[in-house]
């Protein structure tokens, strides 16, 4: 599947492109990754970045990267993401520092949920998060989501936040 573009009052999010790639680099090579997917190589997020793009023709959905629309500028990324050893597929984010506090994520994160169940038809969402990343835990419950103790994450302690979209139309 070609991904969709989608459009925010401030954003547009689109198809990964290939300069994503630097920032998201960039990002995972700094210590502020290490409660998201932890610090890696540029090798290692270039084999991540790649499976996440891949997503899109195998399985119909993945990320979305985030430009703003006023400036054109890349802020960053949120989509679906599903890694071997996931329970179901995961509602993600990250942006780059610059972005950081400016509600991107959130506003981004509300396109995808809408698009996902107008899209693929699923009822819910998940959130895997470190429960060391107190920002992305506090957005997935700003989103509407509950933490629900009983679903495994991927990693012994995260924090698992589930969002019924049913009543997205």
């Amino acid at each position: 599947m070609t991904p969709p573009t989608l459009q925010t009052d401030r954003l547009i999010l689109r198809a990964p492109k290939l300069s994503d790639f630097e920032h998201w680099a960039a990002f995972f090579a700094s210590p502020r990754s290490i409660p998201e997917r932890g610090m890696m190589s540029r090798d290692e997020a270039w084999k991540n970045w790649a499976a996440d793009v891949a997503l899109w023709p195998l399985k119909g959905y993945g990320a979305f990267g985030l430009d703003d629309r006023a400036t054109g500028a890349y802020v960053g990324e949120v989509g679906i993401y599903e890694f071997a050893g996931y329970p179901v597929p995961e509602l993600g984010w990250f942006v780059i520092p610059e972005a950081e506090g400016k509600g991107y994520a959130a506003e981004a994160a509300r396109a995808v949920m809408l698009w996902v169940r107008r899209t693929l038809g699923w009822d819910r969402l998940i959130n895997i998060v470190d429960s060391a990343n107190d920002r992305s835990i506090a957005l997935g419950l700003k989103l509407g989501g509950v933490i629900d103790p009983t679903i495994p994450g991927t990693d012994p302690g995260d924090v698992v936040i589930v969002h019924d979209i049913r009543g997205l139309a």
